[in-house]
């Protein structure tokens, strides 16, 4: 299902830092994936690679539910929206934090993420007091 965005979420902080993380978590999981790809000499793969793609998933996801958020009338509904942004959140810090033990030297990244989702964290309690 395609969300249309209002005009006015276009100039939102929140929505811009979602946007930020996710293409930050895209980049870091590239350069991940590189790392990790290869079979390990027992032929066996990374388990640290399914965890880059799910900050991609996580992060990508985070963006709908804000504009879910934004455009609901109800506000019980509006509270489900910003508790999926809030366990995306928590979710995608738990990923960072696995992803830093890999053998990586993507993982040197991750503390940028990291700091970033502080910073959208901040922006996310001030958002829930608008709504």
């Amino acid at each position: 299902m395609l969300y249309t965005a209002p005009p006015y979420l276009l100039d939102l902080p929140i929505y811009k830092k979602a946007l930020e993380i996710f293409s930050l978590s895209r980049r870091i999981s590239s350069y991940l994936n590189y790392d990790l790809a290869p079979l390990k000499v027992d032929g066996t793969e990374d388990k640290h690679i399914y965890f880059s793609g799910d900050i991609v998933m996580q992060s990508e996801s985070i963006v709908p539910e804000i504009i879910k958020a934004e455009v609901e009338q109800f506000s019980d509904k509006k509270h489900q929206h910003v508790a999926t942004v809030n366990r995306l959140t928590t979710l995608l810090d738990k990923n960072c934090k696995r992803l830093e033990k890999s053998n990586s030297n993507g993982k040197e990244f991750l503390p940028i993420l990291r700091q970033e989702l502080k910073k959208f964290r901040k922006l996310q309690r001030h958002w829930m007091l608008t709504l």
